[in-house]
């Protein structure tokens, strides 16, 4: 279901988003393109969520989509053929497994990992991160489970 998003500014001037089921509906594009020149508080986002290994779309620029996501423990090995795959370590610390070696990041720090490279995420305690990717990419790759988490969630 695609919900559209009214928006109201706190004291400090950040745009938030409340969702409200009686308005007329927007797409998440078209909210996006209505709100490009609001700050986007990245706290008040975190706080929207509580699940882990489920990237939330905060905004989008030329086809690519910036995700949030709550990381912990170990993910799956997958590869993306069609795409580069960026993570960014707002909060907390992760790594990544690769066949080859092992990348691990603290908050400040970011990765990209090549298209078709096979690669495993995983934060031994919650991590909070950002994703950037092209708009449609699943995150299990070519990988589909349990874990594959449902595209295109906004908040």
């Amino acid at each position: 279901m695609i919900k559209s998003c009214n928006q109201f500014s706190n004291s400090s001037n950040t745009a938030e988003i409340v969702e409200n089921e009686s308005r007329g509906s927007l797409t998440p594009l078209q909210w996006n393109k209505a709100n490009q020149m609001n700050k986007i508080n990245l706290l008040s986002k975190f706080k929207r969520f509580n699940d882990t290994w489920s990237p939330k779309v905060i905004a989008e620029m030329n086809e690519y989509q910036f995700k949030l996501a709550k990381i912990e423990n170990e993910f799956i090995w997958h590869t993306h053929e069609e795409t580069d795959e960026v993570f960014i370590v707002l909060e907390g610390k992760m790594g990544i497994e690769f066949e080859d070696k092992t990348v691990e990041l603290e908050a400040g720090e970011m990765i990209v990992v090549p298209k078709g490279k096979r690669h495993k995420p995983f934060a031994e305690k919650e991590a909070k991160i950002m994703l950037v990717e092209p708009r449609g990419v699943v995150n299990t790759g070519d990988v589909k489970n349990e874990l594959t988490a449902e595209n295109d969630q906004w908040i």
